[in-house]
């Protein structure tokens, strides 16, 4: 048996820092995601632990204001595509209002750090989504271009077949032969039905 779970990326990541920030004994607030506010200044051993002990769940402390920054454009980022509602802005001006800096300094800053550009790491978020959408096969291609904001199925399939090297369709008909193939596993008498 399968069973696909949705995750809440922010949320998850969240409730383990409030988890470990409190098994440490840490005086602290959460800010915004991924920032935290101590009351008190953490001694080297202290930072050195809560390092060391976030690591086990590939949560890392960020030491510089760059990085940082870059963090959160991609969680404002992931915000963005995986919301389930439609966010009727540009991306440009979604994160530019979110993080309170022009688009162009952001734009810039990212390139500079993470090496490549937002509008190609919004890409990538989108077809990771797109892909989970096919996988949970509740909707049509024509309701996973419009949810993800793409003008039309054929610019959705254009985007997807270049980052994943095949069609949204011809990743349908893989899931399809995959499904066919568990159920016949776990029940060997359906797949003659």
């Amino acid at each position: 048996m399968k069973m696909y779970v949705k995750f809440d990326f922010n949320a998850l990541c969240k409730k383990v820092l409030d988890e470990k920030l409190k098994e440490h004994g840490l005086k602290y607030r959460l800010l915004n995601f991924g920032e935290v506010e101590f009351y008190e200044p953490l001694t080297q051993e202290q930072h050195h632990l809560f390092k060391k002990n976030l690591e086990d769940y590939g949560i890392e402390i960020i030491e510089s204001q760059k990085t940082a920054l870059v963090q959160k454009i991609k969680d404002a980022i992931v915000e963005l595509v995986f919301s389930d509602e439609i966010i009727p802005v540009k991306a440009s001006i979604y994160i530019s209002e979110k993080l309170n800096h022009s688009y162009g300094y952001l734009s810039n800053l990212f390139s500079e750090v993470a090496y490549t550009s937002i509008e190609n790491f919004i890409i990538l978020q989108k077809i990771e989504h797109a892909k989970a959408l096919i996988i949970r096969n509740k909707q049509s291609l024509t309701e996973i271009a419009h949810k993800l904001n793409y003008s039309s199925v054929a610019h959705l399939s254009t985007q997807f077949k270049n980052t994943t090297g095949i069609t949204p369709s011809q990743f349908q008909k893989i899931i399809g032969k995959r499904r066919r193939a568990q159920i016949a596993i776990i029940n060997p008498k359906m797949q003659y039905e």
